[in-house]
């Protein structure tokens, strides 16, 4: 799609889904103001629902409000390019809807998702029916919010669905290895589906785990008398997702197409990724907060409704793998944290009681994201405060291409705003937060900094432990086809294929082919 559509697209979007001039100026003062790349005191002043200027000495007009933030941290709102709301799956629907989970997620300081929408139609595979049942869903919500497309079986009619919906503003579709018999692939489709990616500049995205295996470890576990939640992480180990995300990134680099590994949760996925990236390929590692934080004994508890909250997929690992992905982020291997925020309530999860195979995959996280990475990687020291705008922000922006207008403190961004105050101490509990779901798996975790302002678009829905928001308010994000990632992939492409190749002797497996650069 050319510019000028694009640019008119989004114009019609803002007049469509409502406007913020009606909004009075805000002028944030006093704070430090952090962007992924650098850090300073200054002012920020807001008019309708844009930055129009940050600095010091600013001409505000009459009228404005002044939003105190002197010795806090003034940021980018999060984006989480993670979620699932209202999402029907194992046989139950996630209970957090679009108004409900968004309004959770502004609480915490986030101000965009990208959610995962499903094919759907009579079919059950249609990509434009499943856009248009998302759409429907989304009605309610109360933020900025944008799709990704899950791709779940392939035909002609996936590949034209894929054109139609990268001109609706949906730049990444979704690939699951694992879920046997309902949601996984191919590998044979799922080269069509990155074929298919790489030629209408979309972003692969991929789940990343062995679904025969999987399949073959439930039935061997639970017939060995293991039924309890614990059985989930038995029947899934790492060695499984580690085997899907190599055979992931070889595929996405014979392709020659960049690739996003959602839910990085282990040590064996994480190296797969690090080894991906050290050869050069274009492929973005996502880790979600569950994975830094949690660790898997919980899954043994012999409560079944404090076990059964635990359940998600990849699984929450054991204890050596939090500090491997933490290290991960802070390095850069894995570069955008997210939440895979699935929730499903202690009545949803008991159809898995007797059977842990049917407990509805899920945990919370689009409220606590931004507080518990705070916690795990700035208060611990592994992350400067920059580097966590990167992570929560400034990353996900890029990689979607919705970069400057998101992700940054800057004059013409949309004005989506946080501030963060580290001298609150505050505790995560089920009984404060704000989504729907019953229980929490950070119940207890004691967080030393707390987001006390949020600001959506120009508007503070966030303040003094209040929440401000309306079903409705919230704006699709149109998000552009061959964003960052595919900067030159097509001169990287023409440098492989002009490289000569010779035999060589290989001293374990006889002769090999090898580029003669390398042995010259």
């Amino acid at each position: 799609m050319n510019v000028s559509v694009w640019t008119w697209s989004l114009f019609l979007a803002a007049m469509v889904c409502g406007t913020t001039a009606s909004q009075p100026p805000i002028l944030v003062k006093g704070g430090r103001v952090v962007n992924s790349d650098q850090i300073f005191y200054g002012d920020v002043l807001i008019e309708d629902g844009l930055i129009s200027g940050v600095g010091s000495n600013l001409q505000v007009p009459e009228g404005v409000r002044v939003v105190d933030a002197k010795n806090k941290f003034v940021m980018p709102g999060g984006i989480d390019p993670h979620t699932h709301l209202e999402m029907p799956f194992m046989g139950q629907e996630a209970c957090d809807d679009f108004f409900s989970g968004q309004a959770a997620a502004l609480a915490g300081g986030t101000t965009m998702h990208i959610d995962f929408a499903l094919p759907a139609g009579e079919s059950g595979k249609s990509l434009a029916a499943g856009f248009e049942k998302w759409k429907a869903k989304a009605a309610k919500s109360c933020m900025d919010y944008g799709f990704h497309m899950a791709v779940t079986s392939w035909s002609e009619e996936v590949a034209r669905d894929m054109e139609l919906l990268v001109n609706e503003g949906i730049n990444s579709f979704k690939f699951f290895l694992a879920y046997k018999g309902a949601l996984m692939v191919s590998d044979s489709e799922f080269l069509q589906g990155l074929a298919q990616c790489r030629k209408i500049g979309a972003i692969a995205q991929v789940h990343c785990e062995n679904g025969d295996a999987v399949a073959e470890g439930q039935t061997r576990v639970f017939e060995s008398g293991v039924t309890g939640p614990e059985g989930h992480a038995l029947s899934r180990p790492a060695v499984l997702e580690g085997e899907a995300t190599a055979r992931a990134v070889r595929l996405a680099k014979w392709i020659n197409t960049p690739l996003y590994v959602v839910h990085v949760m282990s040590i064996d996925a994480l190296e797969e990724v690090s080894r991906a990236r050290l050869h050069g390929q274009r492929v973005v590692g996502e880790p979600v907060v569950s994975g830094l934080a949690l660790e898997e004994s919980r899954l043994w508890d012999p409560d079944f409704k404090v076990a059964a909250q635990y359940v998600m997929s990849p699984p929450i690992r054991s204890e050596e793998h939090g500090p491997a992905l933490k290290n991960a982020l802070a390095s850069g291997v894995l570069q955008i944290v997210a939440t895979d925020h699935a929730v499903f309530n202690s009545t949803q999860k008991a159809v898995g009681k007797d059977d842990f195979r049917k407990i509805p995959n899920g945990v919370n996280g689009i409220e606590e994201r931004m507080h518990v990475v705070w916690e795990e990687m700035v208060v611990s020291g592994l992350m400067s405060p920059m580097e966590f705008v990167r992570a929560t922000s400034t990353a996900a922006a890029q990689v979607f291409n919705i970069y400057p207008r998101k992700g940054i403190i800057a004059p013409g961004s949309d004005a989506d705003i946080i501030i963060l105050d580290p001298s609150v101490e505050h505790t995560i509990s089920a009984s404060k937060h704000h989504s729907r779901m019953d229980t929490n798996v950070y119940e207890g975790k004691i967080i030393h900094g707390k987001v006390v302002t949020t600001i959506s678009r120009g508007r503070i829905v966030w303040e003094n432990n209040t929440l401000r928001v309306e079903p409705g308010t919230g704006r699709f994000i149109p998000m552009k086809p061959f964003g960052p990632l595919f900067d030159g992939l097509d001169v990287r492409a023409y440098m492989i294929s002009e490289v000569p190749f010779m035999l060589t002797p290989c001293l374990f497996f006889g002769l090999r082919i090898v580029p003669i650069i390398w042995v010259l």
